[in-house]
This record gives C-alpha cells, structure tokens and sequence, in this order.
C-alpha cells in the first residue's frame, strides 16, 4: 500500500509537469492530488491492511499450534495412551496447558470407570 501512494505521487507529479505552463491554483490542485494519494497510500496500508494482516497471523498461528498437538500426538501413537497424552499435552501452550495433577485427576476418573 505505502508502494502505491509512492505510485499515486510520482504518477500526479508526472501529471503536473504537463501542466508545468498553467496558473499557480491549476499547479497546486494538482499538486495536491498527488500528495492525496501518497496520504491514501500510507493511511490503508497503516489503518487497514496491516491490523488485518496481524489478525489473519494470529489466527494462523492458533490453528498452528492446535495441529501441532494432533501431529504430536499421531506421531507418539504407538506409544501408551497416557505417554502419547502426556507428549500432546506438552504441546499445548503454557497458559492454557492442564497442569499434571489436573491429567492425573482426569486419568485417575479414567481408571476409576473402567473398574
């Protein structure tokens, strides 16, 4: 975006120098609308496009790490149950990762249904 106000400028420069005989208010009206460009550039590259860009990143990156716990845990699968649990679980980012003793309180309510 920035690339295309520099575009929007040079090309109302260009413009204005046909016009280089005309009166000083015609030069100026032209002149001001290659700086409008260069403003329009900077402003949609700055207030729109990069928010959304950082958003669409944010959001890639937790689908990222939801498939990394999936991968993980297809990768330990021919282990136990609970150690392929446990290597997903280390997958899971830390401030939304069970503790151990919540997986121990899980496991322990496993053992206990299927006695």
């Amino acid at each position: 975006m920035p690339g295309l106000g520099i575009v929007a400028a040079v090309m109302g420069v260009v413009l204005t120098m046909g016009k280089i005989s005309e009166p000083p208010a015609i030069l100026g009206a032209s002149i001001g609308a290659a700086l409008v460009g260069t403003f329009l550039g900077v402003l949609l590259c700055y207030g729109f496009v990069g928010p959304m860009a950082i958003n669409l990143e944010f959001k890639v990156k937790q689908k990222e790490v939801y498939f990394n716990v999936i991968k993980t845990a297809l990768q330990h699968f021919e282990n136990s149950p609970i150690v392929v649990i446990e290597m997903a679980r280390r997958e899971i980012p830390s401030l939304e990762r069970p503790s151990f003793k919540e997986f121990e309180d899980i496991k322990s309510k496993w053992k206990t249904k299927k006695e």
